[in-house]
């Protein structure tokens, strides 16, 4: 089929020009699509910036078991930067040996001294499994501890200052020196930030 030129030499087009369009063509509409779900918030948690691997675990370890005020979490860091400087291997004085080569005073993170705390820990990684000797070990230890039970629900609580949560402690810890605990705890809460 040969289509007719218009006078410039263009062939002529098939379709009608747009004047000589009565109605518009029937259109299909475009399935509707559902809007993309929105991702879920992330839930915000205490985070310490600068602090090392064994400070951030213990943070977060305590935010999962449901303390989530800053000044608590921060007392009870200060706490265990006091009695071991967050060193799982650490016997009282400084040694850093394993949990079976401590033969007197503290050991662990929080110190354990007494004999039934001290082979509290040994029957418990026995029992669970884990070394006594690792911090993994040691936080699940130490919150099936009696003194800890006693305290975490005060722990739970919100709004108070550190130097009552460092004193809420005092049955989990029952330090025979204040130390360094309340300025450790202050240090915490300037550095933690909720991210």
């Amino acid at each position: 089929m040969i289509l007719p030129t218009l006078a410039v030499g263009l062939p002529a087009c098939a379709y009608p020009s747009i004047s000589e369009i009565k109605a518009p063509p029937k259109v299909s509409e475009a399935p509707k699509v559902a809007p993309a779900p929105k991702p879920a918030p992330v839930a915000k948690t205490w985070k310490c910036p600068g602090c090392n691997s064994n400070e951030k675990t213990t943070l977060s370890f305590f935010q999962k078991r449901g303390i989530s005020d800053r000044n608590a979490l921060a007392s009870i860091m200060g706490n265990i930067k006091a009695e071991s400087n967050f060193h799982p291997n650490i016997c009282e004085g400084g040694a850093r040996v394993t949990y079976p080569n401590c033969r007197r005073g503290g050991f662990g993170i929080i110190q354990w001294t007494t004999t039934q705390r001290y082979v509290g820990l040994g029957k418990f990684s026995m029992k669970y499994g884990g070394d006594p000797s690792t911090l993994d070990t040691q936080l699940r230890y130490l919150v099936n501890e009696q003194q800890w039970i006693g305290i975490e629900p005060k722990m739970k609580t919100t709004g108070n200052s550190v130097e009552w949560y460092i004193n809420q402690s005092y049955p989990w810890l029952g330090w025979g020196i204040h130390g360094d605990r309340t300025y450790f705890a202050h240090k915490y809460t300037q550095r933690m930030v909720f991210a």
